[in-house]
């Protein structure tokens, strides 16, 4: 997995600008599935026919795009004014080497006269190295995107650390879901959707399962934990398993498909354990409220420093839900 979650990594997405992530996941998961498209909002979906004489459908989701920056003004030294795209920490941000959508280099830092305790995203500026305004404009335009530089680094054991890992590491996990597929059919319908715009408002996920109306539905996104210095006390914890989700800020997850996730995993001795998250959100509720609603649940993959140039997760984890994901679709009557 880890090759494919850094060839994803390499490809920067921010929300609205997903071309790029999805023609590479396109030309990835084509071969596997037997349809592939892409809707008017821009999601990707993958469709990967049942052999069940009444096959149900089964949506699994992973956000494509991340956050990001858009240019909105630029100074007569050259300096560019930027907005965020999606939930930035100004903290996190500054100091960071980004790239845009064009290829064009540079680094995020705050006005001279800010100080620490006032580092704010309206005080964030992007630096070019242009030496002036008109050399700056021969390179950016406004509403160019840009991004953290994309990384991936091998850590200690199966942990790994970078950008985006939110959500590519979903992204990851499906093709891994479709791989396995090849080698033994599954009964039902797997809509693959690798959704547009989760990070400004869960947008794409909306828009797709109106059109599949699935029967069932996973997300796989990822999720905060407790296991740093200082952290608020929190069941999840890297290297633990995949975290079944019950709710969060924006979702109260189907009992009954959390209930048997829990019974499959604990039958089958799948590393698992639980998430309560009491912020944030992911395509689940919009996947659930959609249409006539859907028995929606979502796998997380705890994450340490989400939204920052250096989220953790463990890869272990990752596979745990892949593994989780097969036995509970086969396990649809």
């Amino acid at each position: 997995m880890y090759n494919t979650l850094k060839t994803l990594c390499m490809i920067p997405s921010v929300s609205g600008r997903e071309d790029a992530i999805r023609n590479k996941i396109s030309e990835i998961i084509t071969p596997l599935c037997d349809e592939c498209y892409t809707d008017s909002l821009g999601n990707l979906i993958a469709l990967k026919k049942g052999s069940a004489a009444e096959p149900k459908k089964i949506m699994l989701c992973a956000h494509m795009d991340e956050i990001g920056f858009i240019v909105t003004y630029i100074e007569e030294k050259g300096f560019v004014r930027i907005a965020p795209i999606g939930g930035i920490d100004p903290v996190a941000a500054a100091s960071s080497e980004v790239v845009s959508e064009r290829g064009v280099r540079g680094v995020i830092v705050c006005e001279s006269s800010v100080k620490t305790a006032d580092i704010a995203n309206d005080k964030l500026i992007i630096d070019i190295g242009a030496k002036s305004k008109k050399d700056a404009e021969r390179r950016v335009k406004i509403g160019d995107f840009f991004v953290v530089r994309p990384s991936l680094t091998r850590l200690t054991s199966s942990r790994v650390c970078g950008r985006p890992l939110d959500d590519r590491i979903g992204c990851a996990v499906m093709i891994k879901l479709a791989q396995s597929f090849e080698k033994a059919p599954p009964k039902h319908d797997i809509y693959f959707v690798f959704s547009a715009q989760e990070e400004v408002g869960c947008r794409g996920a909306k828009t797709a399962a109106y059109a599949i109306s699935p029967d069932y539905a996973i997300v796989y996104d990822v999720t905060g934990t407790g296991d740093t210095l200082g952290a608020k006390p929190m069941e999840c914890a890297l290297g633990k398993g995949a975290a079944i989700k019950i709710k969060d800020n924006s979702v109260i997850c189907h009992a009954e498909t959390v209930a048997e996730l829990a019974r499959i995993a604990k039958e089958k001795n799948i590393a698992h354990q639980f998430e309560v998250l009491t912020y944030g959100g992911t395509d689940t509720s919009s996947i659930q409220m959609s249409g006539l609603g859907c028995r929606a649940t979502a796998l997380s993959i705890p994450t340490r420093y989400i939204h920052s140039g250096v989220e953790m997760l463990d890869l272990g984890d990752a596979a745990a839900c892949v593994e989780l994901s097969t036995a509970f679709i086969e396990s649809l009557a």
